[in-house]
């Protein structure tokens, strides 16, 4: 899907699809964590490999809110991988990758604070 945000100064999420997401003219076809501050850093290798190191890394951003994109479904993380963001006060909120690729848009948009963490599943 095809998404035409706003104009607007922060990174914000072009289009995705099953296994990728668009950020301007770029596919980005590998699990990836995004700011509205500008941040792009490369993420967890899968859902069943996530812990509390991977959420650690988002909480060291100082977002104030995470999106977390699970995948084609949605797949709530453990509360011990969830330690390291509740420590630092960070909100999270989980929804499959679609909706987290939306709700981050709106989010960063509005002027938000926001991270993305997305898993991009490739069509089986």
């Amino acid at each position: 899907m095809k998404l035409q945000p706003d104009q607007s100064d922060v990174q914000t999420i072009s289009g995705y699809g099953p296994g990728w997401i668009g950020v301007g003219q770029e596919k980005i076809t590998h699990n990836v964590i995004l700011s509205s501050r500008g941040e792009r850093l490369p993420w967890a290798a899968s859902f069943e490999e996530l812990g509390p190191g991977d959420f650690a890394r988002i909480a060291a951003l100082g977002v104030a809110v995470v999106i977390f994109g699970s995948g084609q479904r949605i797949r709530f993380p453990k509360p011990a991988w969830l330690a390291p963001l509740a420590s630092a006060r960070v909100g999270i909120e989980t929804m499959d990758t679609a909706a987290a690729c939306r709700t981050y848009n709106v989010l960063a948009q509005e002027g938000r604070d926001v991270a993305v963490a997305l898993l991009l599943v490739p069509p089986a």
